[in-house]
């Protein structure tokens, strides 16, 4: 059960009033396919004289108090996930509800995008969808899809890929995929008001990948990639990426870039930092071209039961300390995440990440490479016992409107079947 309180605008001013929050978040599993529900409601006990228990309407009205909210924005949410098959592994892969990363292609344009940042008040209704043609014996196509929100069709991806010659004995490049990916944003402006009237966004791309090596121990793949973002600026990138004994994992990328292109342009923490984003394609990009750098290094221990890794990204020469820098191409981005998947007879479990913008603005770049500000912090930790789960949900988001953390943090329990 999750126990909490909440603020919310209600009553016929939408005056705020604090209310009891009581959640239940059953959780069935069979086989490759399972379901989960999240059936919150927030109630107050005596809220009058006359009224000894009051349900917020909000929770099942659509558009209560004129909060704009759809019947779908309203009731898909009850519904935590549903999910058939393993991504990556199964020729058919669906996931529909809270997904804590949407990645397509080479992660060029769109890259582990979430939409679980606005959690527990706000929980958003998303699709991650993968359909390989080897499950129908044919597989020289594919395609992947997703949206953020089924709800409002905010940010909507999609990536179709070919397999020409995996018909062929050719070695390597039996296996080679061309595939090409386009991403939208229909509502930039639909969690932050944007400077500029905010219209429909989109990038685009193509991509070749080749798997030079395939196996568990050694797997090692190179790829290519060009896309054009929002502000019509272009960028390419050349890389590869493996594991070392099936443990190490690693990667690379050079990239030439166009002045104001930002790679990864839907990544993580978007719907955090979309609003500025767009503002900042509204401005003339700046001119000329510069190469920049990725670099990835992790491990994954025990069938990959304990994760970690670190991506550093940015160019090769930058702005020098500016503490009003505002362009993010011209600094160090790094994103790391711990996780400890669940084991049996073992309760703990948890993940965790860290994004850090502009590093070396500051104070120079070790400085600012462990200094929280300009960063985004989240930390899930669960205790399992029988078929209940507890779990302690925490998250830290820079505001660099009030130069401080926006913190939320949650408790609440759920049930596994």
């Amino acid at each position: 059960m999750d126990l909490g309180s909440d603020v919310l605008l209600t009553g016929v001013a939408g005056a705020a009033q604090t209310w009891t929050r009581l959640g239940f978040q059953p959780d069935f599993s069979f086989g490759k396919f399972g379901i989960g529900f999240d059936l919150t409601i927030h109630f107050m006990l005596y809220p009058t004289q006359n009224d000894s228990f009051d349900i917020y309407p909000g929770d099942w009205v659509p558009n209560y108090n004129g909060d704009g909210k759809s019947f779908f924005d309203v009731y898909l949410p009850k519904i935590l996930y549903i999910r058939y098959g393993l991504k990556g592994e199964d020729p058919l892969f669906m996931k529909l509800g809270s997904i804590d990363s949407l990645s397509l292609g080479n992660n060029f344009i769109m890259s582990n995008y979430s939409n679980m940042h606005f959690l527990p008040e706000q929980r958003i209704f998303g699709l991650d969808l993968g359909l390989d043609g080897a499950l129908f014996n044919f597989p020289y196509v594919g395609i992947e899809a997703l949206t953020g929100n089924l709800a409002r069709f905010d940010v909507v991806g999609g990536r179709v890929y070919a397999r020409p010659l995996v018909g062929t004995s050719i070695p390597i490049l039996k296996n080679m995929q061309v595939g090409a990916t386009i991403v939208a944003d229909t509502k930039p402006d639909l969690y932050a008001n944007t400077k500029a009237p905010a219209t429909a966004i989109a990038a685009y791309g193509a991509d070749i990948t080749v798997p030079i090596l395939s196996g568990k121990a050694f797997p090692l793949v190179t790829f290519t990639d060009v896309a054009i973002d929002p502000n019509k600026t272009a960028g390419w990138m050349l890389g590869f990426g493996g594991r070392l004994i099936g443990v190490i994992t690693y990667g690379a990328q050079l990239r030439v870039l166009q002045g104001g292109f930002i790679p990864s342009y839907f990544d993580a923490n978007y719907d955090i930092f979309r609003a500025q984003k767009y503002d900042y394609m509204q401005l003339p990009p700046p001119s000329g071209i510069y190469t920049g750098w990725f670099a990835s290094l992790g491990a994954s221990l025990f069938s990959d039961i304990f994760i970690f890794n670190t991506e550093l990204d940015g160019p090769f020469s930058g702005d020098g300390i500016n503490p009003s820098a505002s362009d993010q191409t011209k600094y160090p981005h790094l994103r790391a995440i711990i996780q400890l998947n669940r084991i049996d007879k073992f309760p703990f479990y948890f993940d965790a990440s860290y994004d850090r913008y502009f590093i070396g603005a500051k104070n120079g770049f070790f400085q600012d490479l462990v200094d929280p500000t300009d960063a985004v912090i989240g930390l899930n930790v669960n205790y399992k016992t029988g078929a209940s789960v507890l779990t302690l949900a925490y998250n830290a988001q820079w505001d660099p409107a009030n130069n401080k953390f926006n913190v939320t943090s949650s408790l609440f329990a759920s049930m596994s079947f």
